[in-house]
């Protein structure tokens, strides 16, 4: 995977690349941002009592990272060609994990327009799908791996005793806008930003949707600064990505003001440049919402 760090895309195109793999004939993904390499198995260590979708450890150049079944996390056969299975090393949520996958076949360069969000006849809240590509005559699922870590591991997920230990907070009335793919983070966004006192919060499922936002205020001719008063968005979302809607946002006169946080998995050091790139105000890695509400505090109390 060394040859993807050749490849990055420019920031706030809209663009990603997906890394496609199988487990059994099915086609799924995981956007390249995410991975850091791709191997071929190693001994795992099995780990007593563990996790059922935690297949053991591996040691990779000194550290300890946790494999976890891809099959058994989603509910398929074990491979019928193991010769052919690979592991996929990520990192994502200030941590490693390894994905033991049947296969992986290629690196796709596509457009957020072309992912399809899933439907909640076959989704809800607990579905592990954050979006559907079609490309090629074929459906490629994009998988929610934070979702499937943090079902492993609760601790990795958004907590709001971070808020609470920040102590008694005073109601605000400043209004923020969230962009935010994940039904599961819009209410736990929703129950922590409250507990920090922000209650005037409006959720979006993409960005798209949110510069639409934005650009009604505008257009009615209201002064954005006085009907919201910060952004936060997420970076991998349908439509529209966080990234370019922060360049969206920076590249309007009426707009350009806007205090705009990056929340995400993927705020890394390989990959903060990006985000300054378009000109985000600040960045925030998930789950520290903690985090989030002292960098809110910054730019609008």
């Amino acid at each position: 995977m060394n040859e993807k760090r050749e490849i990055l895309l420019e920031s706030g195109t809209n663009e990603l690349e997906i890394v496609e793999f199988l487990i059994g004939t099915n086609q799924f993904a995981i956007n390249v941002m995410k991975v850091r390499e791709i191997l071929n198995p190693v001994p795992i260590t099995k780990v007593p009592h563990s996790h059922p979708n935690i297949e053991g450890i591996i040691e990779l150049r000194g550290e300890v990272l946790p494999v976890i079944d891809m099959a058994k996390a989603l509910g398929f056969p074990p491979s019928e060609t193991p010769q052919q299975d690979k592991f996929i090393v990520a990192e994502f949520n200030q941590q490693k994990v390894v994905f033991h996958v049947h296969n992986v076949t290629r690196i796709h360069r596509i457009s957020w327009r072309q992912i399809e969000k899933p439907s909640q006849m076959y989704q809800g809240l607990d579905g592990q799908v954050i979006g559907v590509v079609k490309l090629e005559g074929k459906m490629i699922l994009l998988l929610d791996f934070e979702k499937m870590v943090v079902d492993i591991n609760p601790e990795t997920g958004i907590n709001v005793q971070q808020v609470k230990k920040l102590g008694k907070r005073e109601r605000s009335n400043k209004k923020i806008v969230v962009a935010e793919d994940s039904p599961l983070l819009r209410k736990l966004l929703h129950d922590t930003l409250a507990e920090a006192g922000y209650v005037l919060v409006e959720f979006f499922e993409d960005g798209e949707a949110a510069l639409h936002y934005l650009q009604a205020i505008v257009k009615e001719g209201k002064d954005i600064e006085q009907e919201v008063q910060l952004v936060i968005t997420d970076i991998e979302m349908p439509q529209m990505d966080g990234h370019h809607l922060t360049k969206r946002i920076r590249e309007d006169e009426k707009l350009s003001k806007l205090p705009v946080i990056i929340f995400s998995s993927l705020i890394t050091d390989d990959l903060r440049h990006k985000g300054e790139k378009v000109g985000a105000t600040a960045q925030v890695s998930k789950p520290e919402v903690g985090e989030l509400v002292k960098v809110i505090d910054k730019y609008i109390l």
